[in-house]
């Protein structure tokens, strides 16, 4: 019986052997820490995609759609005649127009309430698009930090000195 015990405690403290896929792991371990090692120590050409944002400001791609604004004609006028369009094909339903008479003779219409959620605005574009006048554009403005939610609902007077 002592010598079945002695066999078994025998086996139980020998180590296991290593199998052939552990043996490839190490390399493969050995070669990725010293690959990080190179980066860290910036000795491997790579190029960074970090930027320091208040300072330096990214590069904005052409056609890219930042916030919204309202074109003003060559009298200097807003150009929106109040027909709704943009409101009505918004997807994100952002946009609030309450239209009033039009003072000029050119137009019946003009926005006496134009306002955009811009938390809300997805920035698909289609405002611009369904526009007939040209009055509403997206600029390649980034986006403004607010502290508060009534900042970020642009008022016709924001979006026309926008």
């Amino acid at each position: 019986m002592r010598s079945e015990m002695t066999e078994e405690n025998k086996n139980e403290t020998e180590r296991p052997r290593r199998s052939w896929g552990f043996l490839l792991y190490l390399p493969a371990v050995a070669k990725g820490l010293y690959n990080t090692l190179l980066h860290i120590l910036k000795l491997k050409g790579h190029k960074t995609f970090t930027v320091q944002y208040p300072e330096k400001r990214p590069e904005v791609r052409p056609g890219f759609r930042g916030e919204h604004r309202l074109k003003i004609d060559e009298l200097g006028r807003e150009k929106c005649v109040a027909c709704l369009m943009c409101q009505t094909v918004c997807p994100s339903n952002c946009i609030d127009i309450v239209a009033e008479e039009a003072p000029w003779e050119d137009r019946d219409k003009r926005p006496r309430i134009f306002q955009i959620d811009m938390l809300r605005c997805i920035y698909c574009g289609m405002c611009e698009e369904a526009c007939p006048c040209d009055a509403i554009e997206l600029t390649e403005k980034l986006y403004t930090v607010s502290t508060s939610r009534a900042e970020m609902i642009y008022d016709k007077e924001k979006l026309l000195s926008n």
